[in-house]
């Protein structure tokens, strides 16, 4: 696959068509789709532009078609007040969506429960045993997770240590993960040990989600905020852990 010449800046490339129309697309996206991008959607746009929702390597874009289907700007569109008319409907078509997806993915992984299962509102964190920060995170969420208020889904990795994947492993094969998880995280540190191939296999699998995320720091936390979600890198700052629990202490 060719390189996808775009850069993300208020006015990119003006691209000519380069490829026939599909019965869908002008040109100019097919082209820019032939290129290497992801169409979600069209949408309406002023001064008799059409545009594209679009993303590319995981950053989302859009894309203006002129009138005569020619030829297309990609860039964000702004008014004669200088409002930024591409950040809606890029949140609508492909944020959303990537964020609706991204939470399925974070369900589907294997995690520990951490609080009540009830609770109204669920975190995902992504924690290695060897995190001293993840460890931190745990100790600050107690009293919205003890309050019923928060459940805490630890999706356990190994990515700091040697012996980061076994201690997962132990973890998530406890005949009680949960009691385990809170022994450990309580100072008394679970020693690694042989798991069966599936067990170790969960961790291998959370482990490229991590990777495919593009996440660099544990804990990472992710939570819902209607349709978007909220991800923070890394021990949470007092006002990050209070939009992370989405209040104060209880």
């Amino acid at each position: 696959m060719r390189p996808i010449p775009l850069a993300l800046s208020a006015v990119l490339l003006v691209f000519t068509a380069a490829a026939l129309a599909d019965d869908h697309w002008p040109a100019p996206v097919r082209a820019l789709a032939d290129q290497g991008l992801t169409i979600h959607a069209e949408f309406a746009a002023p001064g008799g532009l059409t545009g594209y929702a679009a993303s590319a390597q995981g950053r989302e874009l859009a894309i203006y078609v002129t009138a005569d289907g020619e030829h297309a700007v990609v860039g964000t569109l702004v008014d004669a007040a200088g409002n930024d008319l591409s950040s809606a409907p890029l949140d609508e078509h492909v944020r959303s969506a990537q964020d609706a997806e991204a939470w399925e993915r974070l369900e589907r992984s294997h995690w520990i429960q951490d609080g009540d299962p009830e609770a109204p509102r669920v975190l995902y964190t992504f924690t290695d045993p060897n995190c001293p920060y993840c460890r931190q995170f745990w100790e600050a969420a107690r009293p919205w997770v003890e309050a019923g208020e928060v459940q805490l889904r630890h999706v356990m990795v190994g990515i700091l240590a040697q012996d980061s994947p076994a201690k997962a492993a132990a973890l998530l094969g406890a005949d009680d993960p949960a009691s385990a998880l809170h022994e450990h995280e309580s100072g008394t540190s679970i020693a690694p040990s042989a798991q069966p191939r599936e067990i170790e296999e969960q961790v291998y699998t959370n482990n490229q989600l991590f990777e495919e995320f593009g996440l660099i720091a544990t804990p990472t936390t992710v939570a819902r905020d209607g349709q978007r979600l909220v991800r923070i890198q890394g021990m949470p700052d007092p006002a990050q852990l209070i939009e992370l629990m989405g209040g104060e202490a209880p």
